[in-house]
């Protein structure tokens, strides 16, 4: 077939035509971005100029925070790289010391990551992964299926393993090895989005579920004199657990998977079935003790961290290991390390800084909750404030140990049941879906240049999930709750 010269040219106009519109549009959508980000900083900074009662290292560290959050949210830069440039402008204005910068790095969740992670390289390495992927998997008929059955099976480990962090790093491995039997880079990602959350939104399912539900447990004790039994966290929280968890799953495929990827086909290699290998066995046995260990703290004393980095460091020893020490160093994401420990000083600084405490000052003299008499309003308010706890607060101990006291005080005052403003306000404090430093468990599963997930996607889930939150919680209050005594 011949092309003649008319046509040729014809063709190569269209062409360019193409590419100068393309090109065009991307111009369009950055130039929008980059005017949207300084109008929303130019925002946030006079807003902090015109605010009474805060102190300049209060002002500075909200600014830099929501500077971040902007940047995060509208550009392609590193998520890695814009948290540090964050913590090098408070360092060199005096928001935080260089002692401050440096500890970070020593964090018990920088060292719970890089132990989950040479965990997980171990798991791979040895085969393993391919076994416990083939068993999720063989229940699977496609994508659809695979996070229905992940989302059953997660909600059941906030009873096992009494940690967020501690789950995450137990179920990283079997994400990493069902992710490589998906070959579409947007499944993967969804399903990183899926599991952390899942981890999440269940935690209210148990007494145990976290470490802060039993800090605020003990609060409640010493300024009320009420106490909340095992028993009773599981008749309030289970139901609300699993049908929350189940509602995050929904969202997370319609928001990020459209019908072809649901129902694609699993690619899994199956194998026959063989005896397990002598580091396969090695391997499991370590898991298994450290699991044991998870669940015995209280008696042994020794933190998740500490137990997941001896199991990594045992996994590796010369002569017995399964793995050698500078091959599991390569699974390490150091790019999500750095990450995760320039936002722990973000994190660290609205709290030392005062902007924690001034913002939740803040809430309840512009709510006037002190003053109202409506349950409706008192549930809403208290709703709104411990959802959104996270995004000032990013530590879940530092939350309930923060906003537990005032509430319960706030109960008193109000004459309203206080073991329902605590189990409600732990609910709300429980959801920390907006930023990647809201929680350990959204960390391990963070990283935006491999399979995991970027800032952006956990925004956009956030701003959907919050809302759903939101409706259970009045949803629940006025049916479930009632029926079984939870009630102002």
């Amino acid at each position: 077939m011949k092309i003649d010269s008319d046509e040729f040219k014809h063709i190569t106009i269209n062409t360019k035509l193409d590419r100068f519109l393309q090109y065009f549009r991307r111009s369009i959508r950055c130039q929008t971005k980059l005017l949207s980000a300084l109008f929303l900083t130019s925002i946030s900074g006079i807003t902090l100029l015109l605010s009474d009662g805060l102190s300049i290292q209060g002002r500075l560290t909200i600014f830099v925070f929501l500077v971040t959050v902007i940047l995060w949210s509208m550009t392609s830069i590193n998520a890695g790289y814009i948290a540090l440039v964050s913590v090098v402008m408070l360092l060199l204005t005096g928001g935080i010391s260089q002692e401050q910068f440096f500890e970070s790095l020593g964090s018990d969740v920088v060292w719970l990551m890089i132990g989950a992670f040479v965990l997980g390289g171990a798991v791979k390495q040895t085969g393993l992964a391919t076994r416990l992927t083939q068993v999720v998997a063989a229940k699977s008929h496609n994508v659809s299926s695979l996070f229905w059955l992940l989302t059953t099976v997660l909600i059941p480990l906030s009873f096992l393993i009494p940690s967020t962090s501690g789950r995450a790093a137990v179920t990283h491995p079997i994400f990493c090895s069902v992710a490589n039997a998906i070959e579409d880079k947007r499944t993967r990602r969804a399903l990183a989005l899926l599991m952390p959350s899942i981890i999440l939104v269940s935690t209210i399912a148990s007494l145990t579920g976290a470490g802060s539900h039993l800090v605020a447990k003990d609060l409640l004790e010493e300024i009320s004199g009420k106490d909340i039994s095992f028993s009773q966290w599981l008749l309030y929280g289970l139901p609300f657990g699993m049908v929350a968890s189940y509602a995050s799953c929904w969202v997370i495929m319609r928001l990020f998977l459209d019908r072809r990827r649901l129902q694609q086909k699993l690619d899994v290699e199956y194998l026959q079935s063989t005896p397990l290998s002598l580091p396969e066995r090695k391997t499991l046995l370590i898991v298994l003790l450290m699991l044991v260990l998870w669940l015995t703290e209280k008696w042994h004393g020794l933190e998740i961290a500490t137990v997941t980095f001896i199991g990594a460091i045992i996994l590796t020893a010369p002569y017995f290991g399964v793995m050698k020490w500078k091959d599991a160093l390569k699974d390490v994401s150091w790019n999500l390390i750095i990450f995760v420990g320039a936002t722990l000083v973000l994190g660290r600084a609205l709290i030392t800084s005062g902007a924690s405490e001034w913002i939740i000052n803040n809430v309840f003299r512009f709510s006037e909750i002190n003053s109202t008499k409506s349950h409706f309003f008192i549930l809403l308010l208290l709703a709104v404030i411990s959802l959104t706890s996270h995004i000032y607060m990013t530590s879940h101990t530092a939350r309930a140990a923060a906003l537990v006291p005032p509430l319960l005080y706030l109960a008193s005052s109000l004459n309203i049941n206080p073991v329902a403003v605590l189990f409600l306000s732990t609910l709300g404090m429980d959801y920390c879906l907006t930023f990647p430093v809201s929680s350990k468990a959204l960390m391990v599963y963070q990283d935006a240049e491999e399979d995991g997930f970027k800032p952006t996607d956990l925004l956009r889930l956030s701003s959907v999930m919050i809302v759903v939150h939101l409706a259970l919680i009045v949803l629940f209050y006025y049916t479930w709750w009632r029926w079984v005594g939870l009630s102002f």
